[in-house]
């Protein structure tokens, strides 16, 4: 039986990957404005609004009904299904796919338990399974097992958007602000956490190679992907290249994508992102 691959808008991959995967979109508020993420706005037009607005944008979940169509087109066309979904902690899309396959058989579903290119590199990492002859149940508890060691880490360019998702204080934004301090946040048990700060673009960099360090360094066997948010990869590319010591000799290419919402409303434009398996 073939399998193909389910997800939701806001997994970050390279286009290669999305190219072969089936989305289910959730909707993206900019106060009363309403947009259907990856469909009638894209990374770009995001963050102009980000940029221009004066409220952070909110996301709503995918439904129950949108995933069952997506069902409902893989058992017509005589195809398995796997799901890989959100953190379930951030959105209730996990909980949508879940009550929408209840009516369906062999379809599974997996919290891929992080966000944006995390999600993006366990999805590049299924599509693998897949290519090798591996079942719609065997992927499944493959990447079960695997999502528990993804990192995201990312240096931030300003604190504003912390400060206005409510991540850190207003006093620590001002103070940070002044001293250019740029915070490094990750994706932890499905929740964005400030991880450390350092002074200036070239220490914050410096901070973002330590926590890849901490946790035992990059499985390079496995998918690695870079991004950034915003409308220029500068800053991108500088870290890239303050930090060539780690890709040098385990990378072919260093492959990177735009960052979308879930985590591009707290980091804002300018944030470099690592997305990675740990050791």
């Amino acid at each position: 039986m073939k399998t193909r691959i389910i997800i939701d808008s806001t997994a970050d991959m390279t286009p290669e990957i999305k190219s072969r995967v089936y989305t289910v979109p959730l909707t993206v508020h900019f106060g009363r404005e309403e947009y259907i993420d990856g469909v009638t706005i894209d990374h770009k037009t995001f963050y102009e609004k980000l940029i221009e607005s004066d409220v952070l944008p909110t996301t709503s979940q995918a439904t129950p009904s949108a995933f069952a169509q997506e069902y409902e087109r893989a058992r017509q066309a005589g195809e398995a299904a796997v799901v890989i979904t959100l953190a379930s902690k951030f959105s209730g899309t996990y909980q949508s796919a879940v009550i929408a396959a209840a009516d369906y058989e062999n379809v599974y579903v997996v919290d891929g338990a992080s966000a944006a290119m995390g999600t993006g590199i366990l999805v590049e990492l299924a599509f693998r399974l897949l290519d090798a002859g591996a079942s719609a149940e065997e992927i499944a508890k493959a990447v079960e097992e695997e999502k528990e060691k993804i990192v995201v880490v990312a240096l931030v360019d300003t604190l504003e958007y912390l400060k206005r998702g409510g991540r850190i204080s207003k006093t620590a934004a001002f103070t940070g602000g002044i001293l250019n301090i740029k915070p490094v946040i990750s994706v932890i048990d499905g929740e964005i956490r400030v991880l450390g700060k350092a002074r200036g673009s070239k220490m914050g960099n410096n901070l973002l190679v330590q926590e890849i360090d901490k946790v035992g360094g990059i499985d390079f066997s496995k998918p690695v992907l870079l991004g950034y948010s915003g409308l220029s990869d500068a800053l991108l590319l500088k870290y890239i290249e303050d930090s060539r010591h780690i890709w040098e000799g385990n990378l072919k290419e260093i492959r990177y994508t735009t960052v979308g919402s879930v985590i591009g409303t707290h980091a804002g434009p300018g944030a470099v992102v690592v997305a990675f398996f740990k050791k």
